[in-house]
């Protein structure tokens, strides 16, 4: 009964933080607020909670990355894939030899290995803790889908870099080329994996609708066991779940394009992932709120045994690490600008250089949240021997303080950083809303058109069709009803509303095939295709 008081305990204090965050009379980001209400929940009832390392990350990781995977804008993930693979890979093998050599050097107990997988574990980006700041910082758009790219593929390259330096602490062996090779597999295996999964159960799901009917419960359980089912299918053939799980996210965004699942399944389900999301997320930082006491206590005894005995020795060594990271990321940023800089003035083109601003603020913008600190709390509690896994809690603690450090200076420097900064317009994005607007409602009104003649071959109804088809073109023509009068017989009033819903139906239909039609030709973004598309869903709802 004690782990389910506890499990309540952390589900009261996420939601009530969604409420406290916005109470409070300063401006502080979400996770800062779940961690501090584990501390308390930890208070009350006198220990921490600790899952096993494999149960936590399978419970946590799928789901999250998955997510990620799938609600990333294309269009800019692909516009500027150079740039974020760049950050995304070469930042974090960047960051791991790095950090790792400077963790090392600073606290010489900590085994290099160790440090490599602290370092690693370190090295990805959040994209939910760079929200929960970006909310009131105004943060230029293509920016934030570069940041949004480089934390959905840093968070795979990272954490598969984690799981070798851990791999090589339980073994004590390590090999460059056996670990380059060994890549390779888990992690086109990994991707393979994902693509099939979510396929398979699409097509599957597609059959059985088809066959069988819709019902939208088990349609929605089973796209949330889709990261699941992906995760472990990879991890059965030694392959990474993590890419497993990105890349069944990211055909899952495809998959959606087909504009098969129904409108209702559409908006039930974006609800019931945005619950699932905020839940996930949350329980993970009152998590490590709940356990940092305990976290702290392992900390100062590590510390003691690394020779010195003032526990003060963690803030500095906190900061030195959170100091690095920045520096180590100015640095890449820096260098990958003026790269491209000179490749593009190589090729004729003429490139501005941005404010000094913007290039600091990228540096700054690397939040670390969930994904570390799921990943950190997997670290095993014993090693192959029986011995306990070396200075593990003083590792969980450097990277949850990085978290929170982290954090903090995202919340408290950025929006000075950027206060006042002129941005450029978006063009592009208006064109292809304009674009999406007008392609959607000429579809809308030749399938109403289309419907229309055929429903006046039966003459009893061609006068319902007649006007309906005239009152729904106007609602597309001009955005607003004409405002027809009610019919005063009931019999007639009912005859010509099922005709006006099947009307509005059809043209809701085609608005919807045009824009994903739009979408799959890459005429315009996927973010887009799914904010009309979700508009048009509750106008059905709503009609129904």
């Amino acid at each position: 009964m004690h782990s389910i008081d506890v499990v309540l305990a952390m589900l009261l204090a996420v939601a009530a933080s969604g409420y406290l965050v916005r109470l409070l009379p300063f401006s502080l980001p979400l996770p800062l607020v779940q961690i501090a209400l584990g501390a308390v929940i930890s208070g009350v009832f006198d220990r921490g909670h600790e899952l096993e390392p494999e149960l936590f990350f399978l419970l946590f990781l799928p789901p999250l990355l998955f997510l990620d995977g799938w609600r990333i804008p294309k269009q800019g993930l692909f516009r500027d894939k150079g740039v974020i693979l760049e950050l995304a890979l070469g930042l974090v093998v960047f960051t791991v030899v790095g950090a790792g050599l400077l963790i090392h050097w600073m606290i010489p107990a900590m085994p290099m290995a160790v440090a490599f997988a602290l370092a690693a574990v370190i090295s990805p980006t959040d994209p939910v803790a760079l929200s929960s700041i970006s909310a009131k910082v105004p943060i230029p758009k293509r920016l934030m889908h570069i940041l949004e790219g480089e934390s959905l593929l840093n968070d795979a390259s990272g954490l598969v870099c984690f799981q070798f330096a851990i791999a090589a602490v339980m073994t004590g062996a390590f090999s460059l080329a056996s670990a380059s090779a060994t890549f390779l597999w888990v992690a086109l295996a990994g991707v393979a994996c994902g693509v099939l999964a979510t396929f398979a159960l699409s097509r599957a799901q597609g059959w059985i609708w088809r066959h069988f009917g819709e019902e939208p419960g088990s349609a929605i359980l089973v796209n949330l066991l889709t990261p699941f089912a992906a995760y472990l299918a990879a991890e059965a053939i030694q392959a990474s779940g993590i890419l497993a799980a990105v890349a069944a996210g990211i055909t899952m965004s495809y998959v959606e394009l087909s504009g098969n699942a129904p409108g209702a399944l559409r908006v039930q389900r974006g609800a019931v992932w945005d619950t699932v999301q905020f839940t996930l997320n949350g329980i993970v930082f009152v998590l490590l709120g709940e356990q940092l006491p305990g976290i702290l206590d392992g900390a100062v005894h590590s510390v003691r045994e690394a020779g010195h005995v003032n526990p003060w020795w963690l803030v500095a060594y906190v900061l030195a690490i959170n100091a690095t990271l920045a520096l180590l990321r100015l640095a890449w940023v820096w260098i990958s600008l003026r790269w491209s800089l000179f490749t593009a003035h190589r090729r004729g083109e003429q490139r501005a250089s941005p404010p000094w601003r913007i290039v600091v603020a990228t540096s700054l913008a690397g939040v670390r949240g969930a994904i570390t600190l799921a990943g950190v709390l997997t670290i095993p509690l014993l090693l192959p021997d029986g011995t306990p896994f070396p200075v593990r809690q003083l590792t969980i603690f450097l990277a949850a303080a990085v978290i929170l450090v982290s954090l903090l200076v995202g919340s408290l420097v950025l929006p000075r950083l950027l206060k006042g900064l002129e941005f450029p317009e978006e063009s592009s994005e208006q064109q292809q809303e304009d674009l999406a607007r007008t392609a959607s409602a000429k579809a809308a009104l030749e399938a109403v058109e289309q419907l229309r003649r055929q429903g006046v071959v039966n003459e009893a109804d061609a006068d319902y069709y007649n006007r309906a088809a005239e009152r729904v073109s106007q609602l597309y023509q001009r955005k607003v009803g004409d405002g027809d009068a009610a019919e005063t017989d009931p019999e007639q009033a009912k005859a010509y509303e099922q005709v006006l819903r099947k009307m509005r139906g059809a043209g809701l239909s085609a608005e919807r095939n045009e824009l994903f039609k739009l979408a799959r030709r890459g005429q315009i973004s996927d973010e887009l295709s799914r904010r009309l598309v979700r508009n048009l869903d509750l106008i059905e709802s709503r009609q129904r």
